[in-house]
């Protein structure tokens, strides 16, 4: 077992004043499978790519290892998909990538195939498998859930829960539940490095959070305590001061209570100062995640798309199954199936797409819809800009990206130049902003943080808004769903 050292790394991209790293010391096991956590525009990505050398720092970083960073870039995807991996690992043997595959579900013909014409999902699987036959490395994997099926999600946690040595940045929590044995999590204040699984840090990160919350609300009583007690002390005192220059009486016994008033008031202000020490000490690293709000308008019909065995086709081809099904107000309806089996193709038929279709399909007349598509690819401009284009108030739709912990400074640039977590955030906000009777979302939450999942949930769940939306989020489903439609 060898260890991975980070002394005091500092970084800020050329030309920009924000700092992402400030003097960060941290130290990681080789052998750890470690979940990396953080909000969308923390550095998550930045960190991995100062670990592969893409980018100068100051510190230090030192490895034992070579680092491998998935998703590798395939230069020539028309090559088969075993001359691909011959071009990455050149002493690999057939056999033992065959074993991964195996692993993986993948059937080894996969291997004979032009790799350009694999499906996301299939790229995945075997980029890591080829990625894990690296001797002496150790991977970096960034976000490999996006283009997987719930089901993909499940074969490759499995896959990640036998290997050892990576950093595996998700936000999928049930995906990292399933195979990490540590979590490196970019907090607000300081990088942290804690035993365990997602779920064991988000609770151990609750616990704390909420004892700080207790503290800072007693410190804050304790500190008004005793600043009142030190300005009463220091009145009293003040008064005998005058009683001793006024008074005929016993001036040496006046004198030594006005020093003993002003001691005590002196100590008190001590112990404030020291309680206001101790609360900056606090709450530096606590998550703000204020609610969101969705503005449902009410229809005059119960029913909003009702359709009955229907068949969807690309061209001649048939994409899904026969399907039935009704939406009604205030349905939450998740669409689930494997890569392929048409819930992009569903989804943009409600919302109006030409898709060529049999059987019986009914969308209420007049329906104000919105739509989340999955792709971003689209988004350029700034955001004044993109609100006007889409005719939604501009500062209602900043206000919710702030509350997504938007950074301002983004606000004024090319959202070409987000990351892609940040761009689902604004398609997101883009929707929250409309007045619709019915939300359409295709893979709403690709990309974004953990923390504004759970807001995005929580918003849902309180609300009365009537949803169908794709997700291969095991969890968010679980939480969000009124009804699943599944499509074999």
């Amino acid at each position: 077992m060898a260890q991975i050292k980070v002394s005091d790394l500092s970084f800020s991209y050329p030309g920009s004043y924000i700092e992402i790293f400030r003097n960060v010391s941290f130290q990681i096991d080789t052998d750890w499978k470690l979940g990396f956590v953080g909000r969308n525009g923390r550095g998550k990505t930045t960190f991995l790519h100062l670990l592969a050398g893409k980018y100068p720092y100051t510190g230090t970083i030192y490895s034992p290892l070579d680092y491998e960073y998935f998703p590798y870039p395939v230069k020539d995807a028309r090559k088969d998909t075993l001359r691909v991996a011959l071009d990455i690992v050149s002493n690999l043997e057939e056999w033992q990538l065959t074993r991964e595959l195996n692993k993986m579900e993948v059937d080894p013909e996969t291997l004979t195939r032009p790799f350009s014409t694999l499906s996301e999902g299939e790229r995945t699987k075997v980029l890591l498998a080829i990625l894990f036959l690296k001797d002496h490395s150790f991977l970096l994997i960034d976000e490999p859930t996006n283009h997987l099926d719930l089901k993909s999600r499940q074969i490759v946690a499995r896959y990640l829960n036998g290997k050892k040595g990576f950093i595996l940045v998700s936000h999928d929590r049930r995906f990292l539940d399933s195979c990490v044995d540590h979590i490196l999590a970019i907090n607000k204040a300081d990088i942290e490095v804690q035993k365990g699984n997602f779920s064991s840090w988000q609770y151990n990160r609750q616990t704390r959070d909420n004892y700080e919350l207790q503290e800072n609300a007693r410190l804050r009583r304790e500190i008004g305590r005793l600043r009142r007690a030190a300005n009463r002390m220091g009145k009293w005192s003040g008064l005998k001061e005058k009683e001793k220059t006024g008074s005929k009486g016993d001036k040496g016994y006046i004198g030594h209570k006005a020093a003993k008033m002003m001691k005590r008031a002196k100590t008190a202000e001590t112990r404030a100062h020291k309680a206001i020490e101790e609360k900056m000490t606090l709450l530096k690293n606590i998550e703000t995640a204020e609610a969101l709000k969705i503005r449902p308008l009410a229809y005059h019909s119960r029913i909003l798309v009702d359709c009955d065995r229907l068949k969807m086709y690309y061209g001649k081809k048939r994409v899904g199954p026969e399907i039935s099904f009704v939406v009604e107000q205030g349905d939450r309806i998740a669409i689930t199936g494997k890569n392929g089996s048409g819930k992009s193709t569903l989804l943009k038929m409600i919302v109006g797409a030409p898709i060529k279709s049999e059987g019986y399909f009914r969308r209420a007349s007049n329906l104000t819809i919105s739509y989340v598509p999955q792709s971003t690819d689209d988004l350029a401009g700034n955001l004044s800009d993109y609100a006007r284009d889409c005719r939604i108030d501009e500062s209602l739709f900043k206000a919710i990206l702030d509350k997504l912990d938007f950074s301002r400074e983004l606000f004024s640039q090319d959202m070409k130049n987000f990351s892609s977590g940040q761009k689902k955030k604004v398609l997101i906000a883009r929707s929250l902003s409309e007045e619709a009777h019915l939300y359409v979302w295709d893979e709403p939450l690709n990309y974004i943080d953990i923390f504004s999942r759970i807001q995005i949930e929580n918003l849902l769940s309180a609300s009365g808004a009537t949803v169908i939306f794709v997700e291969h989020d095991a969890e968010f489903v679980d939480k969000i769903a009124t009804k699943t439609i599944h499509l074999q």
